[in-house]
């Protein structure tokens, strides 16, 4: 078993649709990002990729590389799990938190937990995703931005 953490911020701007855990959000500003900036799925592949000794996404798909431009983060995480089961693992396990004034994310955890699963072929119960406030605080608590934390765990593949 191995443990990997990630962690993402992308700063909160008008005229960007706000996208987070592959599921758009109804906001008045999105994430500023090469890419979608899907901050929660940023966060989950750098865990994943760190789990697996792979470096992390701006080494893997780098923002000055025209093929990301908007790509989308689902396809970006698709590619981290082939990856990591071309390094001989499978995803165990995803817990992630995400840190937001506004919006509450609550209403879209169990889609955005849906998309995870369906891309990296876990269990929906393998997944747990939540969000908190930092009441105010800092840039996240001043609504600037949106910030992911995650923590994964993988496994060996094994053929029994």
């Amino acid at each position: 078993m191995r443990i990997g953490i990630g962690y993402d911020v992308h700063r909160l701007v008008k005229e960007r649709k706000l996208i987070l855990g592959g599921v758009e959000i109804p906001f008045e500003k999105g994430l500023e990002g090469h890419s979608d900036a899907d901050v929660l799925i940023h966060a989950v592949m750098d865990a994943l990729l760190g789990a697996a000794g792979l470096g992390d996404i701006g080494k893997l798909f780098p923002d000055s590389d025209p093929a990301y431009k908007g790509i989308s983060s689902m396809v970006l995480l698709e590619n981290t799990e082939k990856l990591i089961r071309e390094r001989g693992y499978e995803v165990n396990n995803i817990d992630v938190t995400v840190v937001a004034q506004k919006p509450k994310i609550s209403p879209y955890t169990r889609q955005m937990i849906n998309n995870i699963s369906r891309v990296l072929g876990i269990k929906e119960e393998r997944i747990n995703i939540k969000g908190t406030t930092t009441e105010g605080l800092g840039f996240t608590g001043r609504e600037e931005g949106i910030a992911a934390f995650a923590v994964c765990t993988i496994k060996e593949i094994t053929n029994c």
